[in-house]
Order: C-alpha cells, then structure tokens, then sequence
C-alpha cells in the first residue's frame, strides 16, 4: 500500500469554488479508482485560494491479474447448419483478444449462449495514475470557467503549477501548459520561494512552515480565533463579541491562506441606519465581520481578515475603515431619502418593473397577490382579510427604494422597517418582512398567520402563472425556482397547518390572470401535482417510507394539513401486526373489485353467515370511524377500521366473491367496495403491505 499526493496550483480561485471542487475531486478519485479495481484507504482533499490538493493514503500498488468472462450471442447465431462458427461468433472472440478455438458454450436463463473468458494482467499503479489524474483536472467544474494563453482547457483560473507525487516519486502527468515537478509555492506574500514537496505525510507541515494553512477546517478555526482576538485586543469595549456568520466564516476562509484579524471603527452616526443594513453592508459588500455589546446590539465596530500578517495595526485599520465609511454614507443617505416617500405612496412605481414579460408587471402581480391572498384569509381566517389585503399591497412596494436597490438581500427587511416608520401596525410591517421566508429550503418560515398567507399567495400566484405560459422547470432548467416557490409554500403550510383547498387557491389564482394567459383547467392539475411531488419528495428525504407517503398521497392531496395527519396516523399503526394483515387483505380486496364502484348492499342477496358478519361489521365500524373522520382523527379511526380485520377474514375463507349468479357476485363485490371506501379515506393501506417495519 502507498500514497498519492496530487496539487494543483492556480491563480486565486474564487471562495465559493473552492469546497465544491474538493468534493469533486474526492468523489471522482474514488468513483475512477472503484473503475480501475484499485483498493485505496482514506482519501483527503485541501484548498485554499492557490491550490486544490487531493491526497489518497493505503492505495493498491498494483491491479490484481483478473479473469473476465464475456457472454456473446446464443449459440443458434454462433454455429451455421453445419455446426461451424459463424462470422458473428469469430467477430465476438477476437474482440475480446481470444482465439475462435476458445469459445465455450454455457446455458443461462435465457437459453445457451457463446462465451469468452479473458485473462488480464494487472498494470501497476504508477502508470495507471497519470491519466486518472489527468482526466480528473479536465472533469472538474466551475460555476465559471476561464480559458488562457493558446490552451484548449478551461478551468476556474489559470494552472499554474503540478505536483504529482506517488510514493515519493513524481509522477509524469501533463495538463495543457503545465508539467508535474514536485515544486511548490508558499504564501505569496510571507513565503513566495518555490520549494520542493516530498510526499502527503508533511504537505500540511511543510506549507504551515511558509504561512500557508491548507486544511480549511483548521483555517476556519484559525479565522475565529484571529476574529476574537482582534475584539478582544484592539477593542477597547469589555464584553465585545464578534458575530460569527456561517456562510460569511466559509467566505473568509477560502479568501486567505494565512487569517490576520484587524479590528476598525465607523462612525457613531450610522448606528441610526437598521441593524440589518450595517451588518449587510459590512457583511456582503466588504466581507467584515460585525461586533456586538453584551447587550446584543451593534457597537461602532468591525472585523476584517487580511490574506497577511499586519506590522502596522493603525493604518490597515485605517484603510479599511475608509473604504467602510463610503459605503454607509451612501446606505444613510439611501435611508433618510427612503423614508420622506411612504410605501403605500410607491406601489403605483411597481408598474414600471417587469415581473415577466408575458405576465405583466410587478402591479399586476401585487394586485393578484391582494385579491388571492384575501381569498385564502376569507378561507383561514376571515378576521384577518384587511390586514392581509394591507400586507399583500405593501409587499413588494420597498423593491423602489434606494436601499434595497444598493442592497437587494434586503428586501422585505427594508419593507418592514419604513413600514414601521410610516405608522403602519407592527404586525402588518413584521408580515411584510415574512412573506419572503423562507428564503431557502430548511431556512425561517414566518412567525405570524398574517405573513404566511399573504407568502403563500404570493407563490401560488407565480407558480400558476409560470406554470400557465409553458414556464415549467425540467431537468436542472429552473429559471424563475419554482422548486424552490413549492418547497416555501410546503414549509409554511407544515409549520403553521395552515389548512386550505390548493385545488380550489390554484384555481383562484389561474382566474387572476384572465385576460393575461387561457385558462386552461390542466393548468390547475400541473400546479397541484407539482407540489405533491415536492411534498412527498421532502417527506421521503426527513424519513418516512415513500409507501407510506403515497398511501395518503395518493387518495387526496387538496388539503396538505389533512394530508399531514393521515401521514401521522399511519406511521403511528403500520407497525402493529394486525395493520399489517388487514393491508394485505385490503390489497386482496383492491384486486378483486377494481373498478367497481357501487356500494349499494342488498340484505336478500346475503346468504353466506360471513357475509352477514362482514356486512354488521362495515355498519358498526361506519358509524365509528365516519365521525372519527369527519374530525380528522385519523389514528382512532384506524383503530376502529382495525375491529375489520376478523371479519374480512372470514369473508375471504368461507364465501367465494365471483358468484355464478349475477346478482350475488355484484352484491359481494359491492359489500367489499364500501369497506375499500372507508379505508381510502384514510390512505390507500395495499401500499403499505410490504412495509414490515
């Protein structure tokens, strides 16, 4: 067993690349040396801003001899009438390097066929490593790829350096304009000599000794660390922290090789601007970090994170607080000419931003939003109709404000706060705020009913419209993310129960762009079959068996409340023994009836005891479970549909269902649909009946 060490030194890729391309490199070192039949043990991947390095430890130093087998055509296409070998059959052997002579004979299931066997000698290695690495640096892909010099290769920033070292040794692979050597290059600052590597037990070593951190892990830990005691030292504020943003950490750490904290000031003045702008001005545009008290506000404070260690603390300070300081002279002069303008007086100006080009504006889309969204209040929550047709109509109106246009991660932050400043009710600004949430699967879902209607409007009403012009995401084409509409939509409606017809909301909204787009009904079912798959896919991925979603899924899916309980109720029974047999007894049932309807029983046809017995049952079991069902609750309804199991199964042992009478074969076919009826109330139980856990 040996070691691969494999760098490849670029121009500053940037941040966001970075950890993407270690994932790829990983998973595609591993998925080519599964391919070649090569055992290998861990497999490590570093990066910083210049190098992307992959390091596999405990990897097989040569292939093992192999034999292959090759099932070619059947044996009537390999021999003539004479028995000789067909031109087919000899064309077979010799691609696989094996003379016609040593064609076998071998019965499968499909009847005999010609086989091959083919002895391969295992390669080493080392020559096996330079095209794998290779074609590794050619597969990798960037959300933007660049091009340079006279190469026919793309990567996201040009190549500069190779190192390929296997067992110690370098190996020889060639990237357009770039030859491996076992060189490499230190900070380009603090240590830009190149030198040379010696193999993947000292990489980290070796580059921590030049000012170059090469595990992101531990660089992240560094950025903390140099971030708290920048506060901590530079400060002069007891109880200071800094906020520590996740995405922004990720950011920084794939910014510098070498973190060095420097903590600046502003200016007092801006702390009238929101909390939200500062720390989106710091946070977005200059990649600072923000301080705050112990009382959790924002001090006049921040952090950066220089690429090199700082000799004069003051006038690095200095140059970073300069370029800070623009940018919130521009953000407090956005601000204070924000708030002389109301936002009920912007919403006409909504008219001259383009929501689609086939679907009108961003008024046409706030005056749907306003009427869908008072539909579904009158549906949910009547007391609540005007303040959600205020929200609706203030929703989109901070996308004209100065602000929002410097900062757009602002939207609806910004609403929320001139809300507030022109009087509006503090549950009408915080709605305005929440009607964006969340902005991302798994993220924050609005706190109040009043947010979440008019965000659930706000979705359904660009998803029909998409939806209705042809706009429907395939593949990866998602261009407007209604994946994405559907998931929010789903995550409020599971985090408040929001309960309400999507068939009926859908409608309305197609009925809001009369005039704009047809009508088309099959619109409707696009939109609600979309979503349901959104909605189980997301059930599915948290841990319920996909049989178990569709049970319910698939029996009604209008209501995703009601759905949700079904769902509940029976994930809580399937594991009871006696759920299981009447699953597979209704699954029987299902079989037998297929598409009768009927449900009408005659007692003057019953003339079976078990027919009697299942008939007195299904009546008892009704009057129990139908209430039950009328108040959704599901699980003691199932509880009652359980007391069917004995019956049915009697039924099934003692009375033949086809009939020869006409009559009677219809009336027990008819006795088994009403029970069939009961139970697809709840959820469509067959599927279930191999679920066993």
């Amino acid at each position: 067993m040996s070691e691969l060490l494999f760098e490849i030194g670029t121009e500053e890729i940037p941040a966001g690349y970075i950890q993407p391309a270690l994932d790829a490199m990983a998973t595609g070192a591993a998925r080519k040396l599964e391919a070649l039949e090569l055992s290998f043990g861990t497999v490590r991947t570093y990066g910083t801003p210049r190098r992307l390095t992959l390091i596999v430890e405990g990897l097989q130093t040569r292939q093992a001899d192999r034999r292959l087998e090759h099932i070619g055509p059947s044996k009537k296409a390999g021999f003539d009438d004479a028995g000789n070998l067909t031109k087919a059959a000899i064309g077979f052997a010799r691609s696989k390097g094996c003379e016609p002579e040593k064609i076998q004979v071998i019965a499968t299931p499909k009847g005999e066929y010609l086989m091959v066997v083919e002895d391969l000698k295992g390669q080493d290695t080392a020559a096996l490593l330079p095209g794998l690495l290779e074609s590794l640096v050619h597969e990798l892909v960037f959300p933007k790829s660049m091009k340079w010099a006279d190469y026919a290769i793309t990567f996201a920033r040009p190549i500069q350096w190779l190192v390929a070292l296997y067992e110690g040794a370098v190996l020889p692979v060639h990237v357009e304009g770039a030859s491996c050597d076992r060189i490499s290059y230190g900070h380009r600052f603090l240590a830009p000599a190149p030198f040379p590597l010696t193999g993947a037990t000292t990489y980290l070593s070796d580059l921590r000794e030049r000012f170059v951190i090469a595990d992101p892990k531990e660089r992240r830990a560094m950025v903390i660390a140099e971030v708290e005691r920048a506060v901590k030292e530079t400060s002069g504020v007891s109880g200071a922290t800094p906020i520590l943003h996740e995405g922004l950490l990720d950011t920084v750490t794939n910014l510098v090789e070498y973190p060095y904290g420097v903590c600046g000031r502003f200016d007092d003045k801006f702390l009238a601007l929101p909390e939200e702008t500062l720390v989106t001005s710091m946070r977005e545009h200059q990649k600072y970090f923000p301080v705050a008290g112990p009382d959790g506000k924002l001090l006049p404070l921040f952090v950066a994170v220089n690429n090199t260690r700082i000799n004069d603390l003051a006038l690095a300070a200095n140059g970073h607080q300069r370029v800070l300081r623009a940018r919130l002279e521009d953000g407090l002069f956005f601000f204070n000419e924000d708030r002389k303008q109301p936002l009920a007086d912007r919403c006409p100006g909504l008219e001259g931003i383009v929501f689609h080009n086939k679907l009108g504006t961003m008024r046409a889309k706030s005056d749907r939003t306003v009427r869908l969204a008072a539909i579904l209040a009158e549906a949910v929550a009547p007391g609540l109709h005007q303040d959600v047709e205020r929200v609706a109509q203030l929703a989109k109106a901070d996308l004209l404000t100065a602000m929002v246009g410097e900062f757009p991660s602002l939207q609806g932050i910004m609403g929320r706060v001139y809300a507030l400043h022109d009087g509006e009710k503090a549950e009408i600004a915080q709605a305005i705020e929440e009607h964006y949430l969340p902005v991302r699967a798994g993220g924050e879902i609005p706190q109040s009913l009043l947010g979440a209607l008019v965000g659930i409007a706000d979705r359904l009403d660009t998803l029909v419209g998409c939806f209705a012009i042809g706009e429907k995401p395939t593949g990866n084409k998602d261009a407007f993310g209604l994946r994405r509409q559907a998931i929010g939509l789903i995550s409020i409606v599971k985090g408040l129960q929001v309960a309400f017809s999507l068939r009926d909301m859908a409608q309305a909204a197609l009925q809001g762009y009369e005039g704009v787009v047809e009508g088309d009904p099959k619109v409707v079912d696009e939109v609600v079959e979309f979503i349901r798959h959104r909605f189980e896919n997301d059930l599915v991925s948290g841990g319920l068996p996909q049989e178990l979603v569709e049970a319910a899924t698939t029996v009604a899916f209008d209501d995703l409340v009601d759905c949700l309980k079904r769902i509940e109720a029976l994930d809580q029974i399937r594991g009871q023994e006696s759920f299981r047999v009447l699953a597979g007894s209704f699954k029987r049932i299902r079989n037998i009836v297929k598409d009768n309807k009927a449900t009408e029983v005659h007692l003057d046809l019953l003339s079976e005891s078990a027919e009697h017995q299942l008939f007195a049952a299904l009546n008892d079991v009704q009057a129990k479970a139908g209430p039950l069902i009328d108040r959704q609750e599901y699980g003691q309804a199932l509880l009652a549909l359980l007391e069917m199991k004995e019956p049915v199964d009697q039924f099934f042992d003692q009375v033949m269902v086809m009939a020869e009478d006409a009559a009677v074969r219809q009336n027990r076919l008819n006795l088994l649909t009403a029970f069939g009826e009961l139970v697809l109330s709840v959820g469509d139980i067959s599927r279930m009946h191999a679920d066993k856990e």
